[in-house]
């Protein structure tokens, strides 16, 4: 399947209104005036100034790597030399009189960025899921972690509020560990038409397996801390409380449901160093500590499961963290890490970040195209290692399961309810492809000339 047909099937469109071909062309005027500016400020010592830029961030990545990976003394002086490397950039550059052009040149640059990125944004537009007539519920049910999010049920009146709308709320109070599924399996079992969860992205994935089982359509309250299943559906996070107006005026989605080991989850299961790091019992006290003891040993292969992961087509051996998705991320941002555009889209999304050297950790500044990074869809994937149990966190919650274990997509298993009025989901940015804002740029004098 061509590029094009992938990206036709999740709804994008590929126009090119004056608009965005304008942007293309500041974007690539600005880029120009960058590098003229060098040129004409600078001339020969202009490719000694990138030179001398380049190599000192290279220098500040690797050394951050060898800081991670190691204990002690060592870990002391890479973390000085990361500091040291750009500021000793910047000292060059006052003592040649070039900070002001530098500063200029780097500020032409990002401002070609953000217009090139603008154009593409614009021109590679996701289609918003589409939305499906639903019905007020007559006996809404739902689950409430008072605790979750720092207390966000009780500061926003999320109970008195649902209960105003006619719903059954239940808050998970009391000692011992609540059965969350066979709570809301009761509820359907004495006649709940929907199932609402006021909580963090894990409860939502156990709640909304059981909501895709009986058919019933989910209503998801961000009550958590970061609830990222409720902001790519498009919710209001900063007032919980107005997912509630989809029990009176709401719209239903249809969106895909994972599987890890046969157990759900809405965002994310991640595998290797930090699914490791955070089973350990001080992580909680302190968060930074932890990381830097536990995952020098994890990065040098010192400690921890081998992995090995595969997909039709594709194999990993021996990477250090593994990232699994219910729909791929966005690929735009610095991390590759931003939203899913879509929920929709039937596949998995999957990181894999393999890096044995501080040379390795400085090449991932080439981002999609460094060797340490892999990142393909699947719709099944398997992770073995050569452990009987491997430490996985799926949807934030910290666990230990056997291997090989397989993570499965559910294409358009789960109905979930939501307002009609909502902030919606953010726009996703492409990565930057100066040939497409080339051909963007250029497309209408080409056609022109073609005519003639």
């Amino acid at each position: 399947m061509s590029a094009w047909h992938r990206l036709a099937r999740h709804g994008f469109t590929a126009r090119s209104p004056q608009g965005e071909r304008w942007l293309a062309r500041v974007s690539l005027l600005t880029a120009a005036a960058a590098v003229t500016v060098l040129l004409l400020f600078a001339g020969l010592r202009a490719v000694a100034l990138v030179g001398v830029g380049a190599s000192g961030l290279v220098v500040m990545v690797a050394a951050v790597w060898w800081a991670l990976t190691h204990h002690g003394a060592p870990r002391i002086l890479a973390l000085v030399l990361a500091v040291a490397a750009p500021v000793l950039v910047l000292m060059q550059y006052v003592r040649n009189h070039v900070t002001w052009i530098a500063a200029l040149s780097v500020v032409l640059w990002l401002f070609a960025v953000v217009a090139g990125r603008a154009a593409l944004v614009r021109v590679d537009r996701p289609a918003a899921m589409p939305e499906f007539p639903a019905f007020p519920p007559r006996q809404p049910f739902v689950i409430m972690n008072p605790h979750s999010g720092g207390g966000k049920v009780g500061r926003c009146g999320l109970r008195e509020k649902a209960e105003a709308l006619g719903a059954d709320v239940a808050l998970l109070e009391g000692p011992g560990t609540v059965d969350v599924a066979g709570l809301a399996r009761a509820a359907v079992a004495k006649g709940a038409d929907l199932l609402g969860v006021a909580g963090g992205d894990g409860t939502q994935a156990v709640v909304a397996d059981v909501a895709s089982a009986h058919g019933i359509p989910l209503l998801v309250i961000p009550a958590g801390t970061r609830n990222h299943f409720a902001l790519d559906l498009g919710l209001d996070r900063d007032d919980p409380s107005k997912a509630l107006d989809a029990l009176r005026d709401g719209v239903e989605l249809h969106v895909d449901l994972g599987r890890a080991g046969g157990r759900p989850f809405v965002n994310n299961v991640s595998f290797g160093a930090y699914a490791a790091v955070v089973q350990s019992p001080a992580y909680r006290d302190g968060k930074t500590r932890t990381i830097a003891d536990m995952l020098p040993d994890f990065l040098a292969g010192h400690s921890g499961a081998h992995l090995t992961v595969r997909a039709a087509g594709v194999a990993m051996a021996g990477p250090q963290a593994v990232l699994i998705s219910n729909n791929p991320y966005g690929m735009g941002d610095a991390t590759g890490l931003g939203r899913r555009p879509y929920l929709n889209g039937g596949t998995l999304g999957v990181i894999g970040v393999k890096v044995a050297s501080a040379a390795q950790a400085a090449a991932l500044l080439r981002g999609q195209r460094s060797a340490g990074l892999t990142r393909f869809t699947a719709k099944t994937v398997t992770v073995d290692a050569d452990h009987p149990r491997i430490p996985v966190g799926i949807d934030g919650e910290a666990l230990t399961l056997p291997v090989p274990l397989t993570c499965e997509v559910r294409p358009l298993a789960l109905r979930v309810i939501v307002p009609r009025a909502r902030p919606g989901v953010p726009k996703p940015r492409p990565p930057l492809d100066w040939q497409r804002v080339c051909r963007l740029a250029f497309r209408r004098t080409r056609q022109t000339r073609g005519a003639t």
